[in-house]
């Protein structure tokens, strides 16, 4: 890559950044040959299940498998129904179809981009069983509202905190509030292995022993299988790196957030915020930003100056759920939730890492400034 081009996330810097000890955990791995749950893999759930405020963390294969088995755990599938949100990962509705479940969507807050609790009573239905709420880009859902529906009709939750360990929500961390959360620990998550890696956090200890039984394809003792599960084991290795960068994780929030507000104010300054860039809302108590993500103005036209500017973007996400075509069959239609689809034409991520500088952040809002005030949308400033 360029010197000169700014990625979405340094993970090499990160690294850098930690390289001895990182090195011996996964060489104290490899020296043990314990690669499948060696002893890494249960002190980081007790570190995590103490990060998140949970009694019990079930380490995992990925976030993916995350909410496949906490659906699988809950016995939710087919003539279930599952009312979650259509702008997310693929993860998020493909766990609930795999399992033979319907997920029923409702739209965003257009201020946060997560679900609108406000739309959730309304879609509750005699074949409802559970709500997975997303946190997305690091923000928690509002959930209060939403627990209070889940009571009401004796609703599972199953947050989906991928992205969002560690944020807050009134005091409580994402994950704890519901009846399970689920974590991503992909490289490009604040808190990210070296490969694929993912967790459930409960208070529930029968469920978290469930989860821990479906994680080795029910098995217990060894070739005695209680239930069908799957293999949804995180590795020891992953587990060693995990535990090395736990201890770093406030530090980095700490520095994501302090980045986001220099973007703001950057933003401001350029006389950016507005009609041509709106920056993102927050509204919980601790907002981790796992993603830096603005509404935009002429998103294709502005994302492509940026590339040439050497300045990486991201579009999370372009396509709705009820858009995908896999789920044609949920006969969702174009317009259904305007919010979802006016986020997935207009919303774009900035590079965000804990390790990039400001003035590399100063060019990228500066790029931003150019593209508007040659397109005679932002009246030019006067050189420096």
């Amino acid at each position: 890559m360029n010197n000169d081009t700014i990625p979405m996330l340094d993970l090499k810097a990160q690294y850098q950044t930690l390289k001895p000890e990182l090195d011996a955990a996964v060489m104290r791995v490899i020296e043990s040959s314990q690669f499948i749950n060696g002893p890494d893999v249960e002190a980081l759930e007790q570190d995590v299940a103490r990060y998140c405020g949970a009694n019990h963390c079930i380490g995992l294969s990925s976030g993916s498998d995350a909410l496949l088995v906490s659906l699988m755990a809950l016995d939710i599938g087919p003539d279930d129904e599952v009312i979650t949100t259509p702008y997310t990962f693929f993860a998020t509705a493909g766990a609930i179809v795999r399992v033979g479940a319907r997920p029923v969507f409702v739209d965003i807050d257009p201020a946060t981009f997560n679900m609108d609790v406000n739309a959730i009573a309304a879609k509750v239905s005699r074949r409802t069983t559970a709500i997975m709420p997303v946190h997305l880009f690091g923000q928690c859902v509002e959930m209060d509202p939403l627990l209070e529906v889940a009571a009401q009709h004796n609703l599972a939750v199953i947050e989906d905190a991928a992205q969002a360990i560690g944020s807050e929500y009134k005091g409580r961390r994402a994950g704890s509030m519901g009846t399970v959360g689920c974590y991503s620990f992909f490289p490009s998550k604040n808190l990210g292995c070296f490969g694929d890696g993912g967790a459930v956090v409960t208070q529930d200890r029968g469920l978290a022993d469930k989860i821990r039984l479906l994680r080795n394809h029910g098995s217990h003792p060894k070739y005695f299988h209680k239930a069908v599960g799957g293999n949804f084991r995180l590795d020891t290795l992953q587990a060693a790196v995990l535990r090395v960068k736990l201890p770093h994780l406030d530090a980095w929030v700490q520095a994501r957030q302090q980045g986001a507000a220099f973007y703001t104010a950057a933003l401001a300054k350029y006389g950016l915020l507005g009609r041509l860039i709106e920056a993102p809302k927050i509204l919980q108590s601790r907002h981790i930003f796992n993603q830096y993500v603005v509404r935009c103005d002429d998103r294709e036209g502005l994302r492509e100056h940026l590339k040439n500017d050497r300045i990486t973007t991201e579009v999370y996400y372009p396509q709705p759920m009820h858009l995908q075509e896999c789920f044609a069959d949920l006969g969702g239609h174009k317009g259904e939730f305007p919010e979802s689809e006016r986020a997935a034409v207009s919303s774009l991520a900035l590079p965000m890492s804990p390790e990039l500088p400001n003035t590399q952040r100063e060019r990228i809002v500066r790029s931003i400034a150019a593209f508007y005030e040659a397109a005679g949308k932002l009246p030019r400033r006067a050189a420096a």
